[in-house]
């Protein structure tokens, strides 16, 4: 028996190191891109940048995404702030931010005329990561809003003193929710870049037109400083003709915007917000981890350089 399972051993070994297997390549990939991304540091931007992360189509991944790319650049040494504006608090929850109903939150920012630094929270993934949390109270802002002076700019205005005050930021993230409404405008109107994640399948570019032409309205009166300067392609599955097709009728319509890095489908960046975690610690070296590192990368040398 032992000289059987001996040989069986023996058989299987020189396939288990075949660099040609599918498993070899993977891993060799991943040692690639791991070794890449340790290589220099990320540059820092000459001043804060005000990313909004907006996508009035659900489920394109926009809570992910701002959580996994502030996480990243976080990580690389960077100091960023992340703006919970989606009632549901899922921001909130993956950076592992207090956001209880009695927790003082955005919502008193915007509608009880808080400041950010009574209610920014530190996140435990990494010294630089903070959050401003969201709590239940923010599903009824948008009907509190409509009253209120300056409804549009109170975010705005809110920040810009925080950042005044405290102008150590190198980024904010502001994530809204799936829709056009108050909070978004007021998430466009406190930002300066637009970061639009794009699903990889069908109905991609549904509804596209409809949220350019508002950023384009907010750009004319509200917010002059306005612009659409990054997007995302998320969910991609390499097997699928659609997702490739999707992913080329993107890049034929926005050539500059498109980043080069692609966010594959994947079980652990789905994974990791049930942990209160972003997936660049809940596993590091996992595709979907490699892949918002290297995002982030990308925005960080786009920064530098326009």
């Amino acid at each position: 028996m032992k000289q059987s399972d001996s040989g069986a051993l023996g058989a299987a070994s020189p396939a288990a190191f075949d660099s040609s297997t599918p498993l070899a390549r993977e891993l060799a990939d991943i040692t690639r891109r791991r070794q890449a991304l340790e290589v220099g540091t990320l540059p820092k931007p000459a001043e804060t940048r005000i990313f909004t992360v907006a996508n009035q189509k659900g489920g394109v991944g926009k809570t992910t995404t701002t959580v996994n790319l502030a996480a990243a650049l976080a990580r690389s040494g960077a100091r960023v702030l992340v703006i919970d504006l989606d009632p549901q608090g899922n921001a909130s929850t993956a950076l592992g931010v207090e956001h209880r109903a009695d927790t003082v939150s955005v919502y008193d920012v915007i509608v009880n005329d808080a400041s950010i630094d009574e209610v920014v929270q530190r996140s435990p993934e990494f010294p630089g990561l903070f959050c401003v949390p969201a709590t239940i109270h923010l599903a009824g802002a948008e009907i509190e809003l409509v009253s209120l002076v300056a409804r549009e700019q109170r975010l705005r205005t809110a920040l810009h003193a925080y950042l005044e005050e405290d102008g150590m930021y190198d980024y904010v993230f502001i994530d809204c929710p799936p829709s056009l409404g108050l909070l978004t405008i007021n998430a466009f109107v406190a930002a300066r870049e637009v970061l639009i994640p794009i699903q990889c399948e069908y109905y991609a570019l549904e509804g596209l037109s409809q949220l350019l032409r508002n950023i384009e309205l907010i750009e004319r009166h509200l917010n002059p400083r306005l612009r659409v300067s990054t997007i995302l392609l998320t969910m991609y599955d390499a097997r699928t003709n659609l997702a490739n097709q999707v992913a080329q009728d993107v890049r034929e319509h926005f050539p500059k915007e498109t980043l080069a890095t692609i966010i594959p489908r994947s079980v652990r960046i789905s994974e990791a917000p049930s942990y209160g975690q972003s997936v660049i610690s809940y596993d590091t070296n996992s595709p979907g981890s490699l892949s918002y590192l290297e995002a982030a990368a990308e925005i960080a040398r786009r920064g530098a350089t326009s």
